[in-house]
């Protein structure tokens, strides 16, 4: 056997290694620095495909390797779209988002049109462009939603849902393109021909392949192999995408939405988005980073005035074609605002419509490039157009006979984050904040969730539930809660890296409020204290306390002997922790052996009538029942204080008795109403 190995034979296998290698490194690097000033990622990752183009000196990728790449990153995204479509969502709004899709993109498409003609384009290039600008990022859509708390309000819904209508026309667009183009024949019979093509794909994968892939995958689901499952749904993503054009003439990009949508309707579609997950960041990374190589420097220098007016027409003439659509819609004014702002901006479409129309000898190299220096400015923008918002509809309001107009749908819903105050926040509604939060609706306590599976976020809402959709780790939620005015900040994700990305930031937000925070193991206790956690809960260690505390019950040990022992236990986990508070959950966890007893703790304001005077004088036990049992005071806990003791303001004291005594406590230590801190 002769073994064939020569230098260029290494030097090109090792191209695409290297495209790919250098690609992850620079989107890394790029998509760091990009969130570091606050700017959505995808711009780090469009840099970092100009840093290695052909028009930039340094490494050069293979930009055919990168377009192959790319292909899978528009397939991994489509397969997502698809798994997330939910036509009876867009069916709800489709009063407004369906006439404002079409009329939004038309209009669009002729304003750019319109330019381009002054400009001197051909028509055929200027339509492309038109099309081009006119389709909005479903990436920065949902990424600009989340970000300010807006995906499960009722203007997001409408957002969402006009881009999904936006996405399908594109995807015609997509179909037609290339038959109107590169078919010499009757143009009608050969649309008509792809149209066919494309019906019969579709009821196949709707009819046939809904039964067929869920079926699948629900088999492989049994066999509880990850690896398996994993390689299945990718397999499926692939090949519904390669089959659909090999065998349909149909875009990957529509194969990919379809086998989405039919396996969205799959018992197994939670566990397939979140394998999916990773390979759709991914290869949209890459995605991003090729169409970045596309990009040449000198030519948006050379037409800069250009770029700057196409930026425009994107942010500003979408935006206000976008808002004078209230005025025929039947629409709130304020969920125009918000849709019209979400969809100043273009993206992949806009990527996908251009390289198409690039292939096609539609559009010049050159003119796609203004496209792409357009749609980079306008992603870099966006998040700025949600912060108009508010002054937008202010000066709406201002003009009463145009806002009337504008609200023919109806008064327009006031967010909910507008009207909450001394409320928790739960990140996180699994197991563990399914009991706080149940716990919170019994004593009517306000709370708001954060939870990053949009499915069970819009299920939670439906509950009545108030619940924003988003990463609260990756993103700007928490600065749309109001930390300031809320009494805690409750974390129950499960990962202690996870954990420390919320409680940092949400303790800058609001340096004085309470954060209880889970952490799964011990070893990282120390640092979510350190990022401002007021209270962190290791529940192996709690939950095995308690099955000491039980089982040495059982065993007739007194509660005295067993809580020395659990509070060696825990004084060793906690040492260092939680200096000058341990006398606090000491005591909790004493009383929870009798069943019965009640601890409370009061708080002394400098105006109740127990400053000033000892323990003795006050004659607490034999006014209302209860016993003064603990005193913290300049975070030192004493047990059982002396009778001769005077009480301070700011003294917090702990008292034993039952439901009813406690209560009496808090009347006596504050007439005016005291409050029971625990």
């Amino acid at each position: 056997m002769q073994i064939f190995h020569s230098e260029k034979y290494m030097e090109h296998d090792l191209t695409l290694f290297a495209t790919i290698t250098m690609a992850v490194l620079l989107a890394f690097v790029g998509g760091f620095i990009a969130r570091k000033l606050n700017i959505p990622s995808l711009v780090g990752y469009l840099v970092a495909g100009l840093a290695i183009s052909p028009f930039t000196p340094g490494f050069t990728g293979d930009t055919h390797a990168a377009a192959q790449l790319a292909e899978m990153g528009v397939i991994f995204m489509m397969f997502g779209v698809g798994l997330h479509f939910s036509l009876k969502d867009l069916w709800g709004v489709r009063r407004i988002a369906i006439p404002g899709a079409l009329l939004q993109t038309t209009l669009s498409t002729l304003l750019g049109l319109a330019v381009s003609q002054i400009w001197g384009w051909s028509f055929e290039a200027g339509l492309v462009m038109g099309l081009s600008i006119s389709v909005a990022s479903t990436v920065v859509l949902l990424r600009g939603l989340s970000d300010n708390g807006l995906v499960t309000t009722a203007h997001g819904r409408v957002a969402i849902g006009w881009l999904v209508f936006e996405d399908l026309a594109t995807i015609v667009i997509l179909v037609l393109m290339p038959v109107m183009v590169t078919d010499s024949g009757n143009p009608l019979l050969s649309i008509g021909w792809a149209l066919l093509k494309t019906v019969l794909f579709v009821v196949l994968m709707l009819v046939v392949g809904t039964r067929l892939l869920s079926w699948l995958l629900t088999q492989i689901a049994y066999t509880r192999s990850r690896e398996l499952f994993i390689l299945a749904v990718v397999a499926m993503a692939l090949g519904v995408s390669y089959v659909a054009y090999e065998f349909f003439g149909v875009s990957l990009a529509l194969g990919a939405f379809l086998a989405g949508v039919v396996i969205s309707e799959s018992d197994v579609q939670h566990q397939v988005g979140a394998e999916v997950v990773p390979f759709r960041d991914f290869f949209a990374v890459l995605f991003f980073v090729s169409v970045g190589m596309l990009v040449d420097p000198a030519v948006v220098w050379a037409n800069f005035g250009k770029v700057i007016t196409l930026a425009l027409l994107v942010i500003v003439g979408k935006g206000l074609i976008t808002l004078s659509l209230a005025l025929v819609l039947p629409s709130s004014a304020r969920t125009m605002i918000v849709v019209a702002a979400g969809l100043s901006q273009i993206g992949e479409f806009t990527f996908l419509v251009g390289q198409l129309g690039v292939q096609l000898g539609l559009l010049s190299g050159d003119q796609y490039g203004l496209i792409l220096a357009a749609a980079v400015i306008s992603i870099l923008i966006n998040p700025l157009m949600y912060r108009l918002i508010q002054p937008v509809e202010k000066f709406l309001r201002g003009l009463p006979f145009l806002w009337k107009r504008m609200e023919r749908g109806g008064p327009t819903p006031i967010p909910f984050t507008e009207q909450m105050e001394d409320h928790v926040v739960i990140v996180g509604y699994g197991r563990v904040g399914r009991h706080i939060g149940g716990v919170l609706q019994r004593l009517e306590i306000p709370f708001m969730v954060i939870e990053q599976d949009m499915a069970y976020a819009t299920e939670l809402q439906g509950q009545g539930i108030k619940t924003m959709f988003g990463d609260a780790a990756n993103s700007e939620i928490l600065d749309h809660v109001c930390l300031d005015c809320a009494k805690a900040l409750v974390v129950t994700v499960p990962y202690e890296t996870t954990a420390e990305l919320i409680v940092g930031p949400a303790h800058i937000i609001s340096p004085d409020l309470p954060i209880i925070v889970r952490a799964e193991t011990e070893d990282r206790l120390d640092d979510l204290i350190r990022l401002g956690a007021t209270h962190v809960i290791n529940p192996e260690l709690e939950g095995g306390l308690e099955m000491l505390r039980y089982t040495l019950l059982t065993l007739d040990y007194s509660s005295g002997q067993i809580q020395h022992y659990i509070d060696t236990v825990r004084g060793d986990t906690y040492e260092g922790i939680f200096p000058g508070d341990r006398g606090v959950p000491v005591l909790d966890q004493l009383l929870m052996s009798t069943r019965g007893v009640e601890i409370a703790w009061l708080g002394l304001e400098p105006d109740s009538p127990l400053v000033g005077r000892t323990l003795a004088e006050a004659n607490i036990r034999s006014r209302i029942g209860a016993s003064v049992v603990a005193l913290v005071r300049d975070n030192h806990v004493t047990a059982n204080p002396k009778s001769s003791v005077v009480f301070a303001a700011g003294d917090l004291l702990g008292l034993i008795g039952d439901p009813h005594e406690l209560e009496a406590a808090a009347r006596l230590v504050a007439p005016a109403g005291g409050e029971i801190l625990a």
